[in-house]
């Protein structure tokens, strides 16, 4: 697909914007993108201090005195650790120390939740060659946390089944643990 403002170069942009329900698509090449500004970013390029400054929908230009004013040091937020508060998080971009993520853990969720689509939990990926059994593992955690919640709902008969299907699976990790040993 071709520019549709100059017409020479490949359309490498595409925003789609809809505005009470009416959809309007452009395609632009990086050019005439930055010449139209639909996109403004710096020449270093974007950083992970954007990224979060636009999770926590934080302008760096607002960051004045009046607001800063409007919070007390008292009331803010702070890694006990470091001493680092929510405020200079949200303008430096990066935590100041481990101890950063269990104190300022409550506020955290919201954005991962926008960063991985809705889930607060990192799942990663498991390289098949080399995973061995951390799949069979991972598969085992994941069903006797659901036979907890059978339990609990005192649905005994899907638990049942659940818990063969554990057994099932700790007696293949058992083989291919022996066969890995062998």
């Amino acid at each position: 697909m071709e520019c549709q403002e100059c017409q020479k170069r490949p359309a490498t942009l595409h925003f789609t914007q809809v505005i009470n329900g009416n959809k309007t698509e452009v395609h632009v090449c990086e050019v005439c993108a930055k010449e139209k500004g639909y996109m403004t970013y710096p020449e270093e390029g974007y950083s992970l201090h954007h990224l979060l400054s636009g999770l926590f929908n934080f302008d760096s230009s607002q960051m004045g005195s009046q607001q800063e004013s409007s919070f007390t040091k008292k009331d803010e937020l702070q890694c006990p650790k470091c001493e680092m508060t929510l405020s200079e998080f949200k303008r430096v971009g990066k935590f100041g120390c481990a101890e950063c993520y269990h104190t300022f853990a409550g506020r955290l969720d919201p954005i991962f939740r926008r960063v991985h689509s809705g889930n607060t939990k990192h799942h990663g990926k498991i390289p098949k060659r080399k995973g061995g059994n951390l799949h069979l593992k991972k598969q085992v955690q994941e069903y006797k946390a659901n036979l907890q919640q059978l339990i609990a709902d005192e649905a005994f008969e899907e638990a049942a089944k659940i818990r063969d299907k554990i057994k099932e699976l700790q007696a293949e990790m058992k083989d291919k643990e022996a066969g890995d040993n062998s």
